[in-house]
This record gives C-alpha cells, structure tokens and sequence, in this order.
C-alpha cells in the first residue's frame, strides 16, 4: 500500500510541476505579447509586404513607409540584446538585429544612424579595423536592449529605392523569415487585391506557351471568364496586386488557393520563408515576360526542381487536365493578410485542339550533363544542373563579342566565363576588364579576376560578353571647404566621390597619418567625415583620400585645413 501511495504521490507531483511549467510559460509568453511596440511612431503604411515576389528574391519582411523623409525614431519591438550590426554601401544599408527572449529576431534596415550608444560601440570597432564596411556580432547582453527603446532613426542606406524602413522577424534558429503581419500592426486595410490579367499556360517550363483570357468585373470581390480551353495539362498565371488603404503602392498578395470543379489544385501562404527559397523564384514568374516586357506574371504551379519551403509539403502542383468535349470551372481565391479575398470564377469547355508545341530545339542543353564550350581565346563552362530544364542555348563567336545564348532561361547556378587577356601595352590592359552588354548593348562591368593569363568570372545571366576599357580614374572633391580653410566652425568634411564607368572599388582616408572614417553613400556619391572623431594637437592639417575604382585606375587627393586641437 504504501508503495502504491508514494506512486501516485509522484504522479501528482509531476502533473503539479507540468502545471506549473504550462502557467509560467503562458504567463511568459503573455507578458511578452504585453510588451510588444510598433517599431516606429506614425501611421504604418506599406511598401512592401511580406514574402512578394522581387526581381531576385522574396522579401522577408515589410517595408515601412516613413513620409518620404529621413530620421525618424526607430524602436526596438521587445526587449531584447543586439546581436548583430551590419553596415554595407550595398543590401541593407546600416541595419540591426535585435533578439529576444522568446527566440525571435527583429531586424532593422536601411537607418541613416543608430542610437547614440550604439553608434559609440560601432564607431570603436571601425576604427579598430580601420573599415567603414563592417558586420559586428556583440556577445549576449553587451548591448541590452529595453521595449520601445530607441534604437536607431529610418533612412535611405544601402539598396533602397527610398526612404523607408525594412522590418523582419526572424526565427532566431535558422533565422527564418516569419510574416510580421501576425503582430498587432495598426494597418487599415479593406481593400480587395486587384486582377490585372488572367493567364492559362501548356506546361511548367519557363518557355511554355499560354493563352489570355478577358476577365469581367462581377463585383467587387468576383472576376469571371469564359472560354474554349485548349485541351491538355494546363495552369493558371496572373498578373495582380494588393495594396492598403493609406498606400498606393503595388503590394504582394498572403495566399492563393486553385480549384478545378471544387478540387483543389494548388495553394501557398506566406507566413514563414527561407532565403533559400529565392534560389527558386524564378520558377513562379513567366522568365521571358520580366526579362523582355517587365512585367511580372505569377504563376500558380509547381515545378519538379523548386525547393520552395512554403511549397514543401504541398500535394498539388496547379497543373490541371483538360479534356476536350467537357466543361470545366476553375476557382481561384485570392487574400491578403487581412483577409481581404478576390474570387476569378472561370468557365471552361475543352477544345478540340490543344496549345501549339514549342519547335524543337536546335542546341538542345540538358540540366544533367555539364558542357564545356572551348575557342581560341575564350571558353565557358556549364556545371551540372546550371539550368532548372532542358533548354535551346548557341554559344558562339562573333567579332570580339562572346554570345553566349539569350537571357531567355532562368539559371539554377551561375556559369563560368574565361577571357584570354591580349598581350600589347600593360597599361592598357590594366585597364581592361570583362564586361557584360546590358540590354541597350552598352558594357557594363562584370567581376572577374586574372589568372593564368585569362580574365575569369561567373555570371546569373545568359548574354553578351565583351573586352571593354576604363581609362578614367576616380574624381574626388570637397564640397563644404576650400584648401587652407579654418574649420573651427565645422563639424563635418564633405566630399564628392564618382567613377564615369565601372565604379569604386575602394578608397582610404588619412589626415596627418592617422585613418579616418569616411562614411560611403553611392547614391549621392558623397563621402563625410565627422571632425570629433578624432583628437589632434596640432593645428595644420594634411588629409589625403586614395581611391581606385574596379579597373584599377587610381587617384590620389590631397588637401589642406587649419583647425584647433579639439
């Protein structure tokens, strides 16, 4: 008897202990929900939303209207440590992770500062390692973070298009991108997404054929069409938008669910992505319609080589069989976060002839195989799996210009390019480099490097390659002071920084030999110094900048001033 009381004295301990865990843990995660604030204090209006399709990559999280202005309060949404600082000319800008108890991460991008203390912790490291690009990671709890404490100001760093504010939530594990629309944003939005045209296509392959359908307006939430549908697989593209209501901007959609007779075919939400996925997004766009038109037509199907994680554990692939003589009716739902959802009611009946057969292919490219195209002074190299299909690609010469097929196919790898360098006058060919020919045939530069006696690089994009030439240096000048000026009243050296073509590769500056920190901005191509950085005793100063832009041309700048030891 006693042995059986002693175990059912265990069992109730252990069932008050899971209790006791269980309560804490809600009380917790209550408290941390308690203690959730905006991250910046003017009516939120979107840019951006989460997980929309961009020329290269899903966004991972929302952009944040901030008025078109700069320098706007910037707070942390809970309480929390800095674990990273990340400051870049380029992706984005000057931006901080902040991560908190409940195994979250929120990010903050594109600030033209940061707070005064962390401005402090940075500065000290840049000039340790005497590099205004830097990416800092502070131990835990070195830079304590409060709820709603400030944190950085809103700006334009980096590669934003304007001012706004980028804002992510992470998974702290894996830093996985989560929607951040599941916090209690105080967005107003009733609007519908919007239709814009309403497409069906032969296969999933980027050069398949399609067929547009002229869709009506039932309503405000219902579009519908009708049709003779060529017989086959087929499946469905769109070209849409959602927005809010203060916003005109032209958002991405939540979540999309195809129905063909009441059966469902295909559906995705966006609630959680991997950067991995942007490896793939060119499978849920037509290729050859953003390429040659800019227009971005989404398409609602799955392809056998994607890896989308959203689309990880979907049965369907949005591929739908049409038979010729039978009616058919496909539904198509389409939401935002709020809910807000757009219906297409499309009928069809199945035609006796189905979508024409793309010719066939004269330079036929399987994924499975590697190809290696060898001529007199160039050559380039197609790894396995370089493409997602098998594709019709002519690698040739022509002239000096290396043409290696047309941008008409998504690339899964990047191919490599090797360029022989021709023997003449080393200067002018130190100031030569490989470059690409954009779509208005003008060479744009294209990093590679030197080895062997070959230029050699890789490219994302099937074109046009050339030899071309920068022969002009870097141009530098101060724009706030004159040679030999008394800058007392000065806080701040401001300078112009530009390159006529393939742009700046690096630069240094020094006044009376001691490394200063020139903060980059190449949209404006400015560069400034602030003058409290540093103590000097003496009063005459020397400040020199060195720069050297990507074909190796160099400049050096030199430049007088008098100021009072600080």
């Amino acid at each position: 008897m006693d042995f059986y009381l002693a175990l059912q004295n265990i069992s109730s301990l252990k069932v008050f202990n899971l209790l006791f865990i269980f309560f804490i843990n809600l009380s917790l995660s209550s408290q941390l929900k308690q203690d959730w604030t905006h991250p910046i204090e003017i009516p939120i209006q979107l840019s951006g939303t989460f997980g929309e399709l961009r020329n290269n990559h899903f966004h991972a999280g929302l952009d944040i209207k901030t008025q078109g202005r700069q320098g706007i309060p910037v707070k942390s949404i809970k309480v929390g440590w800095i674990n990273r600082v990340r400051v870049s000319v380029s992706g984005y800008g000057k931006a901080l992770y902040v991560e908190h108890l409940d195994g979250t991460t929120s990010v903050y991008a594109h600030l033209k500062k940061f707070s005064s203390k962390i401005e402090a912790y940075l500065k000290e490291k840049q000039y340790q390692k005497e590099s205004y690009n830097i990416q800092i990671f502070p131990k835990v709890n070195e830079l304590k973070i409060e709820s709603g404490e400030i944190i950085g100001y809103s700006g334009n760093t980096g590669g934003s298009n304007g001012p706004h504010l980028h804002f992510e939530i992470r998974d702290s594990k894996g830093q996985i991108p989560i929607n951040p629309m599941q916090y209690p944003f105080e967005i107003s939005d009733t609007l519908r997404p919007q239709i814009q045209n309403f497409y069906l296509y032969s296969g999933i392959h980027p050069f398949s054929n399609r067929k547009e359908f002229q869709i009506i307006k039932k309503n405000d939430s219902v579009y519908t069409t009708v049709g003779i549908c060529p017989s086959g697989k087929i499946n469905v593209g769109l070209r849409l938008f959602d927005r809010q209501n203060l916003s005109y901007n032209k958002n991405g959609i939540y979540s999309a669910l195809i129905r063909l007779n009441g059966v469902e075919t295909f559906s995705y939400k966006m609630d959680r992505i991997s950067f991995n996925d942007s490896k793939y997004i060119n499978l849920l766009v037509d290729y050859n319609e953003l390429v040659k038109r800019k227009t971005r037509i989404q398409r609602f199907v799955s392809h056998p080589e994607q890896k989308l994680s959203f689309l990880k554990n979907i049965p369907f692939t949005g591929e739908m069989l049409i038979e010729e003589g039978k009616s058919y009716q496909i539904l198509i739902e389409i939401r935002d976060y709020n809910q807000n959802t757009t219906y297409i009611e499309a009928y069809f009946r199945g035609g006796s002839e189905a979508f024409s057969l793309n010719k066939n292919l004269e330079n036929p490219l399987v994924p499975s195989k590697d190809y290696h195209f060898k001529f007199e002074n160039q050559s380039v190299y197609f790894p396995k799996k370089s493409f997602f299909d098998t594709v019709d690609l002519r690698v040739e010469i022509k002239a000096d210009t290396l043409i290696v097929g047309k941008n008409d196919y998504p690339l899964r790898k990047a191919f490599e390019i090797k360029y022989k360098v021709p023997k003449g006058d080393s200067l002018k060919i130190a100031q030569s480099f490989l470059a690409f020919l954009n779509r208005n045939g003008k060479p744009t530069f294209f990093t590679s490097f030197k080895k062997d006696g070959y230029w050699e690089g890789k490219s994302t994009k099937l074109g046009k390659f050339v030899i071309s030439s920068d022969t002009i240096p870097p141009i530098i000048e101060a724009t706030n002071f004159k040679t030999k000026q008394w800058l007392n009243n000065h806080n701040l050296l401001k300078f112009k920084i530009s390159d006529d073509f393939s742009g700046i590769k690096k630069f240094r500056g020094e006044i009376n030999g001691r490394w200063i920190l020139l903060e980059h901005e190449p949209k404006n191509n400015s560069l400034i110094y602030n003058l409290n950085d540093l103590v000097f005793k003496q009063t005459h100063h020397y400040l020199k900048i060195d720069a050297e832009d990507r074909a190796g041309n160099k400049t050096l700048f030199k430049i007088e001033f008098l100021r009072k030891s600080n």
